[in-house]
């Protein structure tokens, strides 16, 4: 088996949320917590930190990650969905796992996966586990997929958990309401485990303390406010809170014992960890900037960053069928020309009906038939002081990271 044969497999042949949606979707521990049987139960063997949230968790681990590598210390990231590379998600100190890894573990397990029908993302989790069992890594930081009670992730005894945000998002599985979607978010609080909560509307705090007053863990509330901007080179406004966030738990670790230097691991977090597609600028005349917004909140972030750059703004948008179109479409500026775009995965909307649906909040602009397309009209149309802004989804940051 090759590598490219392996790959093919885990995407065509098992079900698959990031390509099929919730079609894929296979809630449930039993499934994940029997492979790692199987596999002797790697996740057991070292030390995490699980990280749930509608928005912030993938740049929340990587400055954790960051500032725990340059202590010293040998640092796993297991994150979804991938820009480019399968290997983006499972990475150690910022070096992707080989593909000799993943090609052996998915020779290796295939009948046995075949005979319990393992879903792809429960197959990846417990391939990132085997891995960093394998390597001995002094942490693995853990993103949930989906959720949380119920996500594939959810089987680790970590050290410390977080919960960064809470957003109306993936609703047909998670619920309609944020008090909904907080309940499957406060499923990783573990018994006798600190937790720590990112900044959100007080009115969901009651939920978290519930779960944790049930399983005796320690909680706290993020309250930091400390612009640590000016240290790291993560530098959209967004990310104050999620640098805030990391730094309270950086704090929690070093109560338990694990020693870290905050603002000398946050300065090169981007080259350090290998984190992409959050506010990526690829280009400078005309500046190009992609970043993975996908839901109301993330694009709301997006557009107030956008806001602060002189010069005509042009954005590069599309996104995925089963979001909610309405809630997104109606943040993005009116006095804006659109690119409209359709991924080049199943789950996209097709970029004549998103012009559509645009059409509706008054957003003026044309259809492509690829992201390639509407990125090069943008660049065409552009003048040098121009900023262009390509997101709505992370399957079109990820075919337009191809075109640079």
């Amino acid at each position: 088996m090759t590598y490219e044969t392996a790959i093919d497999y885990l995407f065509k042949q098992l079900p698959n949320y990031q390509q099929q949606g919730t079609e894929a979707y296979k809630p449930g521990l039993n499934h994940i917590k029997s492979f790692c049987n199987h596999l002797g139960n790697p996740q057991d063997t070292f030390k995490s930190i699980h990280l749930a949230g509608t928005n912030g968790k993938g740049s929340t681990a990587h400055i954790i990650a960051a500032v725990l590598q340059k202590s010293g210390y040998k640092v796993g990231i297991y994150s979804s969905p991938h820009l480019i590379d399968f290997r983006e998600r499972i990475k150690i100190n910022g070096k992707y796992i080989s593909e000799e890894t993943v090609t052996q573990f998915v020779q290796e397990n295939t009948p046995y996966c075949e005979t319990n029908q393992i879903s792809f993302f429960e197959w990846t989790t417990a391939l990132a586990f085997a891995y960093f069992s394998a390597e001995k890594v002094d942490f693995a930081i853990i993103e949930t997929g989906l959720g949380g009670r119920l996500d594939s992730t959810n089987v680790l005894r970590p050290i410390l958990s977080i919960i960064t945000s809470i957003g109306l998002d993936h609703t047909p599985i998670l619920g309609t309401s944020l008090e909904e979607i907080a309940f499957e978010k406060a499923g990783i609080i573990k018994p006798k485990t600190p937790v720590l909560i990112g900044f959100l509307t007080p009115s969901l705090h009651s939920i978290f303390e519930k779960k944790a007053t049930e399983l005796n863990a320690p909680i706290s509330f993020a309250t930091e406010t400390m612009d640590f901007r000016t240290h790291s080179d993560l530098k959209p406004a967004y990310q104050k809170n999620n640098l805030n966030l990391a730094f309270e738990a950086c704090k929690l670790l070093i109560q338990m014992g694990y020693s870290n230097d905050f603002k000398k691991g946050i300065k090169n977090i981007v080259n350090a960890t290998k984190f992409y597609g959050r506010w990526q600028v690829v280009s400078d005349t005309p500046k190009i900037i992609l970043d993975c917004g996908h839901n109301a909140e993330g694009i709301e972030a997006c557009i107030a960053e956008l806001n602060q750059f002189k010069g005509k703004k042009r954005i590069v948008f599309g996104t995925v069928k089963d979001k909610d179109h309405g809630a997104i479409l109606g943040l993005l500026p009116k006095d804006t020309p659109y690119y409209f775009c359709c991924p080049s995965n199943h789950r996209g909307m097709p970029a004549d009906q998103l012009q559509t649906a645009a059409g509706f909040h008054n957003l003026p602009g044309n259809s492509y038939p690829t992201v390639s397309a509407a990125v090069q009209e943008a660049i065409d149309t552009s003048q040098p002081n121009d900023v262009i802004l390509i997101t709505g989804s992370t399957f079109i940051v990820a075919d337009a990271l191809k075109e640079f």
